[in-house]
């Protein structure tokens, strides 16, 4: 927790600038077509004006979340209403569109899709190094991912005003789509005995990088062509996942380079 000015808590990484609040001035923003990343509701409430609200996030496929009131006081004192929308700070792309700009200038796509990863400063610097490595674009699902506001592009370095990134509302069914357009899908795992060296990156190539807590779910898994793992020659068994996304897409920028 963080205290303002005015002497009132409020969460870690809560700016202003990231957020609005209000019934209507959310329903404005929705209309709009902004980039949302959520709207927290207080779970109170169930009115003709919150029940159209949440009507129209669930067609601009904005998540919502019902919280208590006092999640909303810690994001701001001024009068809510009971609703808050937390703001993106980029503008997602299409991933249909990221592949076929790929397809059409005769370039293998590099995607990276990120699985359960919500802290923001690691996914700022996955970014970060995604753009330095050329990295096609970012794929995260509409819920369970880290919020992308001032935070997470000052700790890209940037670089999220560059790199396309791509909110999906499953990941299960979009990695699927990922295969059908003739990507290789590799999880990286440390339950797998085949180190990244042996696995062939310099096809279309989707790789996907789970949490350090929970690693990549189930159901990705099973999605996946090839495992690889990054291999570990020291007292400690386990990367930061930023770091550990960085390693591997440079495997796989060392391998098209010398093809």
């Amino acid at each position: 927790m963080e205290k303002r000015k005015d002497g009132f808590l409020i969460e870690k990484g809560t700016h202003e600038k990231d957020f609005i609040f209000g019934t209507r001035a959310v329903m404005e923003a929705l209309h709009a077509h902004k980039d949302i990343d959520k709207i927290l509701v207080n779970k109170e409430l169930n009115n003709d004006l919150i029940k159209e609200l949440l009507s129209v996030a669930k067609q601009e496929r904005v998540p919502v979340v019902r919280v208590p009131d006092a999640k909303l006081n810690r994001i701001t004192r001024k009068n809510h209403q009971g609703v808050v929308a937390h703001m993106s700070a980029i503008q997602y792309a299409s991933l249909d569109n990221v592949i076929e700009e790929c397809y059409s200038k005769g370039v293998d796509p590099l995607i990276l899709v990120l699985d359960r990863i919500t802290d923001v400063r690691n996914f700022g610097a996955i970014a970060r190094t995604a753009d330095c490595a050329g990295v096609h674009a970012i794929v995260i699902p509409e819920k369970g991912a880290a919020q992308i506001n001032s935070d997470a592009v000052k700790t890209s370095a940037g670089a999220l005003n560059f790199l396309p990134v791509c909110r999906v509302r499953n990941l299960y069914y979009t990695v699927k789509d990922l295969k059908k357009m003739g990507l290789n899908i590799v999880s990286c795992t440390e339950k797998t005995e085949r180190d990244m060296y042996e696995a062939d990156f310099k096809a279309p190539t989707a790789i996907i990088m789970g949490s350090e807590e929970d690693g990549i779910s189930d159901e990705l898994m099973e999605l996946s062509n090839e495992f690889v793992r990054i291999p570990m020659g020291g007292n400690i068994d386990s990367l930061n996942v930023s770091v550990a996304c960085g390693v591997l897409i440079y495997e796989v920028i060392r391998q098209r380079k010398e093809a």
